[in-house]
């Protein structure tokens, strides 16, 4: 929920600018039996200098980098002018003197550090002396979006300082140890840390520029080719594609695959489906990458799951469409008939009471069942009602697809009951002739026969529970058998 709220990305940007530091004092570095320093108020002053650039923080490293080594450069020139005055054979024999140094003042009598070559060859040698890069990363490092994460949910104080809009309790449940696996909540924060901290390679930046450029011109090329020959009309190829073909550029890429390799990507058009289950967080990704904020976007508000996802639409969208979204509600069902609609219904009454459930146009099917079996039962019982939902009906040949919704609590035991039934969203667990899910992964799906085990488990497992059921129960086109240990949830009375 806290990962998912539109806070964090303040709390990301507050995060990424407590990277960008100076140091209490001046900054002080030894470099070849010599202390470099830069004054405390230059620091800060290069610090400011680079946020001003507005570009993002791996951007703005270099320029704070080069001020550093600017200033760097010219102390150690000063203090370097400041020893000329002694006999260089003195200054060499006391190993005060680099190579690099003897060769310079030996084509000129001033100090040789202050040209702007021998400047520039001053700070490249410094930026390779391990003392002075460190100093630098520790003021103002390069960041991956995965490390600049791992490293704020590892350390409470870094959360205390980037987070200070949220409470004590949801700073603590941001908190994870270094290193743990990414959830699908950390996406759209990923995102967002990417956008904030850019990567600074001029040379990959450059190479893509000019091969855009290089796409670009080869499409308005092919789309004249294709004009000039009078088969525009026909629809046979278009340019994009045509200009693919003849581009030498290795194995072709799918639109994804292209799309994937280049995060400055924009869509005319995005579809978003099962649009319910999307944070705010997850919009500002979304956004991002449609810049004419042109979107179809599908969903169901009474089958929101995430307790991050839309209550309503307006709260997600109206931001970034004010005044220019148009909402069709589909109130007819084609898919679910009457007599589990309205089980379904009387779900949807309690969860959401607000909504109206689709009217749906068939009346045909078996009436949905409850089936009361312990968990010591749950071994020999379960296969045998897959089985029977398996069983050709009537002159029917097969029974179509079933699936086996079940609760997280109860998944394993589901799971050694049906050691043979196929289990989660793979292509060929799909594929299959009955599958085993949790209502999460039914999402979107649809199947002829449905078995529901633990409704309670399902309720009591999410905090939007009773919105987890709801999906369950509509996933059926034909038939619904719920699997219950005890009383059933009273919003499933219909059954009792």
């Amino acid at each position: 929920m806290v990962k998912g709220g539109l806070r964090m990305a303040d709390v990301v940007e507050a995060a990424v600018r407590d990277r960008q530091r100076v140091p209490d004092g001046d900054l002080e570095i030894e470099v070849e039996d010599m202390t470099l320093r830069v004054g405390h108020d230059e620091c800060v002053r290069a610090r400011d200098r680079a946020r001003a650039l507005r570009a993002p923080h791996n951007v703005q490293r270099r320029a704070y980098a080069h001020a550093l080594l600017d200033a760097l450069a010219l102390d150690r020139a000063e203090q370097y002018d400041r020893i000329t005055d002694e006999p260089l054979e003195d200054i060499a024999a006391s190993g005060g003197v680099p190579a690099w140094l003897q060769e310079l003042m030996d084509e000129a009598e001033e100090s040789p550090l202050l040209d702007e070559e021998n400047l520039r060859l001053a700070k490249a040698e410094l930026w390779q002396t391990p003392a002075v890069r460190g100093a630098i990363d520790a003021l103002w490092p390069e960041l991956t979006p995965e490390a600049f994460l791992d490293e704020l949910f590892a350390d409470p104080e870094r959360l205390r300082s980037a987070g200070e809009a949220l409470t004590e309790a949801e700073r603590e449940a941001l908190r994870r140890p270094a290193g743990s696996p990414w959830t699908v909540s950390d996406v759209p924060l990923l995102d967002e840390a990417a956008e904030w901290l850019g990567e600074d390679d001029p040379a990959e930046r450059a190479r893509l520029r000019k091969a855009r450029r290089e796409r670009e011109a080869e499409e308005l090329y092919a789309r004249e080719v294709i004009e000039s020959t009078g088969v525009a009309d026909l629809e046979i190829v278009d340019a994009a594609a045509l200009a693919e073909r003849h581009h030498d550029d290795g194995p072709a890429l799918t639109t994804a695959q292209r799309a994937a390799a280049d995060r400055e990507w924009a869509y005319g058009h995005v579809i978003v489906d099962e649009a319910q289950e999307l944070s705010e967080m997850a919009w500002r990704a979304v956004m991002r990458r449609v810049p004419t904020r042109s979107l179809t976007v599908v969903g169901d508000i009474a089958q929101t799951g995430s307790p991050a996802g839309a209550r309503s639409w307006g709260e997600m969208l109206d931001r970034y469409v004010p005044g220019r979204r148009r909402e069709q509600r589909l109130m007819v069902n084609y898919r679910t008939p009457a007599a589990i609609m309205r089980v379904a219904a009387d779900v949807l009454a309690a969860v959401a009471p607000g909504e109206v459930p689709p009217e749906p146009v068939r009346d045909d099917g078996p009436p949905p069942a409850a089936v009361r079996i312990g968990p010591a039962e749950l071994p020999a019982r379960l296969p045998e009602l897959v089985r029977a939902e398996l069983a050709p009906i009537g002159d029917e040949t097969g029974a179509g697809k079933l699936a086996v919704i079940t609760s997280g609590a109860a998944r394993e035991g589901v799971r050694a009951a049906l050691p043979d039934v196929a289990a989660g969203t793979a292509p060929e667990a799909l594929d299959a002739p009955a599958v085993v899910l949790t209502t999460t992964e039914s999402k979107g799906l649809e199947f002829d026969s449905v078995i529901v085990v633990d409704p309670s488990g399902i309720v009591a497992g999410a905090p939007r529970g009773g919105q987890d059921l709801y999906v369950a129960i509509t996933r059926a086109t034909r038939r619904l058998t719920v699997v219950h240990d005890g009383d059933l949830p009273e919003m499933l009375s219909a059954l009792g």
